[in-house]
């Protein structure tokens, strides 16, 4: 059995998408669409069935799913054990200008002989994370499953750090000039926070947020990235948004925005870290201790359930 296609397979179920599959495994919908289809034959079975929001399960791919799991698993899990730690640490984090890649940046400068392959899976739910981690896509992912009940059993989740909130807004904002800023200063603003995706952690994260604090946060409309977000801000005087206090932003000089912290109490986002709970890369246990060695956030802090 071809067990790129079983690949194929468990990534295309797992994301409900054939091109979904195929831009996380490098390769064309085409290739996969073979692979699978060579597969299905080679079965006498069909896996798949055609929707108009991609594919979904029959009641025999459903049954062979987590068989095809268990095989991806092996594969992976013996290549490995060729020569542990031969290859580079693989992390997705959720963006190469958060918090968790300057995180990371900081171990690796510190320790520059790392083998670390920081890499971003384009995915939302934390349940597709934890299944490529289970999977051995990556060897650990910086996202939250609120769900233990959605954690794969082979999969474990462990608090990294904490990223304290600050407020950005442009230089017209009455707040602007303000050193800090207390959560309660918040709660008339018109806070902006485009892209928060149903079931996504930080869509939990935000509605903890706003039941214990009392915010407004407008989350309408399409995330036209960063940079639209951005050019509002500068132009507004009445628009903010939340960032994370070690989040990279880059922005025209003439935009003049400004980073307010938020203390007493500090907003805190809590980052874990989902990784295999047996076997993990031997790289992984020099990480986590740097996570633990980083400093606690001063004061009084607030964190979601």
């Amino acid at each position: 059995m071809d067990t790129e296609a079983v690949r194929s397979f468990v990534r295309a179920a797992e994301l409900g998408q054939f091109q979904h599959a195929a831009d996380e495994l490098g390769v064309t919908q085409q290739a996969v669409s073979k692979r699978i289809a060579a597969l299905e034959r080679e079965l006498a079975v069909r896996l798949f069935t055609r929707t108009a929001r991609g594919v979904e399960l029959t009641l025999d791919g459903r049954a062979f799913l987590p068989h095809a799991r268990s095989i991806v698993t092996g594969v992976d899990r013996a290549t490995a054990s060729v020569g542990p730690g031969s290859r580079a640490l693989r992390i997705d984090v959720l963006g190469l200008r958060s918090a968790q890649a300057v995180i990371l940046h900081d171990y690796w400068r510190a320790h520059p002989g790392t083998d670390l392959d920081v890499v971003t899976l384009r995915v939302d739910d934390p349940r597709v994370a934890a299944a490529a981690v289970r999977a051995g896509e990556v060897d650990a992912s910086f996202r939250t499953v609120t769900d233990p009940a959605a954690l794969p059993p082979d999969v474990r989740m462990i608090h990294a750090f904490d990223s304290p909130l600050e407020l950005l807004v442009g230089p017209r904002h009455p707040l602007a000039d303000s050193r800090s800023l207390t959560p309660d200063r918040l709660r008339e603003l018109l806070i902006r926070v485009p892209g928060i995706v149903p079931r996504s952690e930080w869509a939990e994260f935000y509605d903890q947020l706003v039941t214990a604090f009392g915010l407004q946060i407008d989350a309408a409309g399409p995330n036209f990235g960063n940079e639209v977000l951005l050019d509002a801000l500068a132009d507004s005087a009445d628009v903010a948004t939340l960032v994370g206090a070690r989040d990279r932003y880059i922005w025209p000089a003439g935009h003049d925005l400004r980073r307010i912290p938020i203390a007493g109490p500090t907003l805190a986002y809590p980052l874990s870290l989902l990784l295999p709970r047996t076997t993990p890369h031997p790289g992984l246990r020099a990480v986590v201790k740097h996570f633990a060695g980083l400093p606690p956030l001063p004061g009084q802090v607030w964190r979601p359930a």
